[in-house]
C-alpha cells in the first residue's frame, strides 16, 4: 500500500486495467471542473448536502468534489493513480480536500469498507456482483444515482445493460427518473426506509 496525502493506495489493482486507465487520463488534456456528470444535472437539487457519498469509478473526482463543496463527505475510489492524484489536486483547488478522500481500489475486490452514505455515484462503471453491495451501503432514504454502457443503440456485451435491466436491477428503490438512450442507461433512485 502506498499513502498519498490522506489517500491510501491499495496495489490489488489489476495491472492490465490500471495501465489501461492510466494511459486513458494521462491523455486527458481538458481542465476538470467540479460537477456531476451531464445525466445527472438537471436532478441536482435531488442530491443532499450533508452525510455520506461514495463515488464509484469516480475517474478525476468531479462528481466527488462537488458534492464536498455542497458540505458532504465524500469517498472516492477509481482504479487509476493518475486519475486518483487529479481527483487530490481538484479537491485541494477547490477548498474541499478536508471533505473529500481518494482510494486507488480495484473494484473487483468489492467495494471498499465503509459506513453506509446518503449518496452513492456509479458512472459509466458496470459489475453487476456489486449490485448488492451497493444497495447494503445506501443508508435509507439515500440516493443512488447509476450510468452504464446500454445495448441500446449498441451492440451486445459484458458491461452492458439490457433493456430495462436498471429499472428491474433497482425496483426496490423509489426511482426519481431513469432512461436509456446513445449507448448510456442511466437511473436515480432512493432507497426506501427499511
Amino acid at each position: 500500500m502506498v499513502v498519498i496525502g490522506d489517500t491510501r493506495i491499495v496495489r490489488a489493482v489489476s495491472e492490465q486495467d490500471r495501465i489501461r486507465w492510466d494511459q486513458r487520463y494521462r491523455g486527458e488534456t481538458a481542465g476538470i471542473e467540479p460537477g456531476l456528470p451531464p445525466r445527472f444535472a438537471a436532478f441536482q437539487d435531488w442530491f443532499p448536502v450533508e452525510g455520506r457519498a461514495l463515488d464509484l469509478a469516480c475517474g478525476r473526482g468531479s462528481a466527488a468534489v462537488w458534492l464536498a463543496m455542497r458540505g458532504m463527505e465524500v469517498l472516492g475510489v477509481d482504479v487509476s493513480p493518475v486519475a486518483i492524484e487529479d481527483a487530490i489536486a481538484l479537491a485541494d483547488e477547490a477548498g474541499v480536500a478536508d471533505r473529500c478522500r481518494f482510494l486507488v481500489h480495484d473494484l473487483d475486490g468489492g467495494l471498499p469498507e465503509g459506513p453506509s452514505v446518503a449518496v452513492l455515484i456509479c458512472h459509466l462503471f458496470r459489475d453487476d456482483r456489486l449490485d448488492r453491495a451497493m444497495l447494503d451501503r445506501l443508508a435509507p432514504g439515500g440516493l443512488l444515482a447509476i450510468a452504464v454502457l446500454s445495448e441500446a443503440g449498441s451492440g451486445r456485451g459484458r458491461f452492458r445493460a439490457s433493456p430495462d435491466e436498471l429499472r428491474q436491477t433497482w425496483s426496490g428503490l423509489d426511482i426519481v427518473a431513469d432512461g436509456d438512450h446513445g449507448g448510456v442507461a442511466w437511473l436515480i433512485g432512493r432507497r426506501l426506509s427499511d
